[in-house]
Parts: C-alpha cells; sequence; structure tokens
C-alpha cells in the first residue's frame, strides 16, 4: 500500500515525498486510516518503526490551512524527543502553512514566549515547562483538536503523569486523543480510560524480543573491578560507535571522564547536561566525532542513533523493559549489533527478571586475559551453567567459564 491510497492531503504527500518515503510501515498503515477517521489509537512498536510518522501524517493532512490557534498538542518525556519529534514535523510540513513550535525546559523562556504568543498550530512539549507556560498566562489548551501522548510509559516513570492529567484536563474534550506507549501498567490503563474515548489499539511487533540480529552477553565481575573491565573490553572489541548506558547522572559523568583519561573521544547525555551541551553531544556522536556516548536512559527510547555497533550496560536496568530498549540502539535496521552486560552480584534479581521478561538466558562469558578478581558470581555460573552455555564454542576458562567470541569490526 503506498502513502497516496490514505487520503493525506496533496502537501502532506509532497512533505511525505520529499522525505524519501515509499511505503509504510506496519505502525503506519495501521494508525493512519484510524486517526483520519476520526478514531482514538493507542499504539505500541518497537523503537524506530515510524510512530512519529503514524500519528503526525493524518493530524496534519486533517489540519487544512494555518489557524495560528493551537490546535495540536503533542507530549514527549524528554527534551530530546521534543526537538526530535517537532523536527520530523517540519519536514512532513514543509509544503503547508503550519506553525509548530517545541517547549521544554533547560534554556530560555523568551523565544517560546514570543512563539506562543505569535500563534502555532501544533506544539511539542514536555509535561514540566508546559505547565510553567500555561500558569504564566502564554499558553492555552482550549482549542486544542488533536492531543498525542507520546511514550506514555516513560511519562510513567520520570514521575510526570500527575502533570499530564492536569494538562489534560485543560484540553478541549472535543479533541482526537492518541497514546503510543512499550507498556501499558495500571496507572497508564487508568489514563486512558479516563482521556480517550472507545480507542483502537494496534500493537506492532513483540515488545518482549529483543532483535534478532543483536548479539548480547554478560559479563560477571566483582564490583570493584567494573571500571576496569569496561576499559579492557573497549580495548579489546573492534567497535564503530558504542553506547554506554548508567544508572545515575553522576556514574555517567564518572565513566566518561575515566574513559576520556584513556583518550577515547566521549559525550555525555544526561538531564544535567544543559540543553546546548545535549545536542552538541547527540550531533556529534551521530557524525563521528564521539566514538562513544555514555548516557542515562534518556538514551534509550525514541532518539534516532543509527549504525551504533555495540551497547554496553555498565549498570544492569531495574526494570526489564529498559534492557529493551537500550539494546534496541544497536541491531537496527536489520544491521549486526552487540550487546554486553557488566552484571555484579547484587544485580542477579534483576538479571533473572530480565531473562524472564525476554524468555531467553544470556550467555554468561570471561574476558580472555583479564585477570578477575573472585565473586560468587563464578561458582554460581558453575553450579548451574545451562545447556546454553555448555554448546557455546569457546575455550574453557577457570572458574568453569567459557569466553565466547565476540564479533569484531574494522575502526
Amino acid at each position: 500500500m503506498a502513502f497516496t491510497n490514505f487520503g493525506l492531503s496533496p502537501q502532506v504527500l509532497e512533505g511525505v515525498k520529499a522525505m524519501g518515503y515509499v511505503e509504510p510501515t506496519p505502525i503506519q498503515l495501521r494508525a493512519i486510516p484510524l486517526l483520519m477517521a476520526g478514531t482514538d489509537v493507542i499504539g505500541s512498536a518497537q523503537t524506530g518503526t515510524g510512530k512519529t510518522a503514524a500519528f503526525a501524517l493524518p493530524i496534519l493532512s486533517q489540519l487544512g490551512r494555518g489557524a495560528n490557534v493551537s490546535r495540536v498538542l503533542i507530549l514527549e518525556p524528554t527534551r530530546e524527543l521534543a526537538a526530535q519529534v517537532e523536527t520530523a514535523i517540519r519536514d512532513f510540513a514543509r509544503f503547508t502553512d503550519i506553525k509548530v513550535a517545541v517547549i521544554f525546559g533547560g534554556v530560555g523562556y523568551g523565544a517560546q514566549t514570543d512563539a506562543l504568543k505569535a500563534g502555532v498550530d501544533i506544539i511539542v512539549a514536555t509535561p514540566g515547562r508546559l505547565l510553567d507556560h500555561m500558569e504564566r498566562g502564554t499558553c492555552r489548551l482550549d482549542q486544542i483538536k488533536y492531543l498525542v501522548l507520546d511514550e506514555a510509559d516513560r511519562m510513567l516513570d520520570m514521575g510526570f503523569l500527575p502533570d499530564v492529567r492536569r494538562i489534560v484536563e485543560k484540553c478541549s474534550r472535543q479533541r482526537l486523543t492518541s497514546l503510543f506507549s512499550a507498556t501499558i501498567p495500571p496507572q497508564i490503563e487508568t489514563l486512558i480510560q479516563w482521556a480517550m474515548k472507545s480507542p483502537e489499539t494496534i500493537e506492532i511487533g513483540a515488545r518482549r524480543t529483543p532483535a534478532e540480529t543483536v548479539k548480547h552477553v554478560v559479563y560477571p565481575v566483582a564490583e570493584d573491578q567494573k571500571s576496569d573491565l569496561l576499559r579492557a573490553l573497549l580495548d579489546h572489541i573492534k567497535y564503530d560507535s558504542v553506547i554506554i548506558f548508567c544508572r545515575t547522572k553522576h556514574r555517567a559523568d564518572r565513566i566518561a571522564a575515566l574513559l576520556k583519561k584513556n583518550n577515547h573521544s566521549v559525550a555525555v547525555l544526561h538531564s544535567n547536561r544543559t540543553q546546548r551541551e545535549r545536542e552538541q553531544a547527540l550531533k556529534g556522536f551521530r557524525d563521528g566525532l564521539y566514538e562513544v556516548l555514555v548516557a542515562t536512559d534518556i538514551a534509550a527510547r525514541g532518539l534516532d542513533i543509527a549504525d551504533v555497533s555495540h551497547v554496553v550496560n555498565y549498570d544492569v536496568p531495574q526494570h526489564p523493559e529498559d534492557y529493551i530498549h537500550r539494546i534496541g540502539r544497536t541491531g537496527r535496521a536489520q544491521a549486526a549489533g552487540d550487546a554486553f552486560t557488566l552484571m555484579v552480584a547484587e544485580d542477579g534479581t534483576h538479571m533473572a527478571a530480565i531473562e524472564r521478561f525476554i524468555n531467553q538466558k544470556i550467555e554468561r562469558v570471561k574476558l580472555e586475559g583479564f585477570n578477575y578478581h573472585y565473586t560468587a558470581l563464578f561458582d554460581e555460573a558453575k553450579d548451574k551453567r545451562s545447556a546454553y552455555e555448555r554448546q557455546v564454542k569457546g575455550v574453557r576458562l577457570s572458574g568453569g567459564y567459557y569466553f565466547g567470541p565476540t564479533r569484531r569490526r574494522k575502526r
């Protein structure tokens, strides 16, 4: 099916053509007709499947001419996602006179206030800064006809759900509402029942399945050797680009500083960085200026970062869904990728939850030549080595482990 079969406006079709889109993705095939028909939609699909176009194209087509009145509100959990979605909408709407503004914190109010006062048709915003503008009287939502709650479960994780409810209460009741979320926990279910009218649910792909092109392994290690093992891993593998995920902003800064001392070109991405620093980090990493990006889970979802050859979980994610999102940064578009996780003794419960979630035992390996300190994890692996691990082809090491070969790449 071609985009011309959806009933999209000629101007939007020109934007689609200019973007180089040829065939709709599965989420677009199912969501666009529903939104064109005026149906509330709940959409679930893996990262990189074209969700932005799935809601943006039908909304743009039905807006008609620009009216300088805010008729569309798209809520995003982070500044990066808001900026990315705003850029995509500008591209889709390039042959229209529709105006778009992006509203997020970490920058001054001046330019945002000026844009809102001048009048915009579409607002892409993070909840906190949008509420600030509403309280200042620089933004009204009573004319909103289309509301999109993007990455709703991420907004829940970040504590934004009360803010989202306050915002939705100020929107027109005569609106079309779309919600996109990787998972639907009870709190999101409650929001759906309250904010949406007889929504249709679309689920594309298995949410619990990592990409088949990704090889993922676990490296058990003592806590006091984690940073040493990370440096040894980076020296051992041949990578094009690598994202290292840390649990906290402080740890991300510490690991980045450590790697810089080892002559790695490193960028850092977390919520304490200024907007300018975050934009420079993302652009530098995409352009190859930096070979390593050290980040918190702010980089796990939605960001358009292609061609990442390796992902390293310096800290085991505390929620199984976050493991899927993190390793989903590599192995995109059928490309091969590697995902490594450093695991200390206290991570056992979280790692077991991840393996239950994906219904798969992840191979435990040792790095050849690394001088390990003893950890009880080695005894556990020796006693409970799975049938899968026994079949791994490699070199037997002390402690009953196997070292399986890792994929190597040329720089």
